[in-house]
């Protein structure tokens, strides 16, 4: 009863704690990590917490990736601008 008590004290403090989690890419990787690991000797749990871990770090490479791509574009040249003063006809 005791310990029950102690994981529920820690389990509110833990809960009430600000947390902005992004799950880019964890969901799918847990989901193929659980499978994986589940056939592999019925470690599903061990197997989704590392495709979580791994598929969240491809998805932080790949954002990586396209922002990069934007930065380092090409401008096109604009078009070219008329010389002289506007006669406004």
């Amino acid at each position: 009863m005791r310990n029950i008590l102690l994981m529920f004290a820690l389990s509110l403090c833990a809960g009430s704690l600000p947390v902005s989690a992004s799950a880019h890419g964890c969901i799918k990787g847990a989901v193929v990590g659980g499978v994986v690991g589940h056939l592999a000797g019925h470690h599903g749990v061990a197997g989704a917490a590392v495709g979580c871990a791994l598929g969240h770090h491809r998805a932080k490479e790949k954002a990586a990736q396209a922002q990069a791509a934007t930065q380092t574009r090409p401008t096109e040249p604009s078009a070219p601008t008329t010389r002289g003063p506007a006669t406004g006809r």
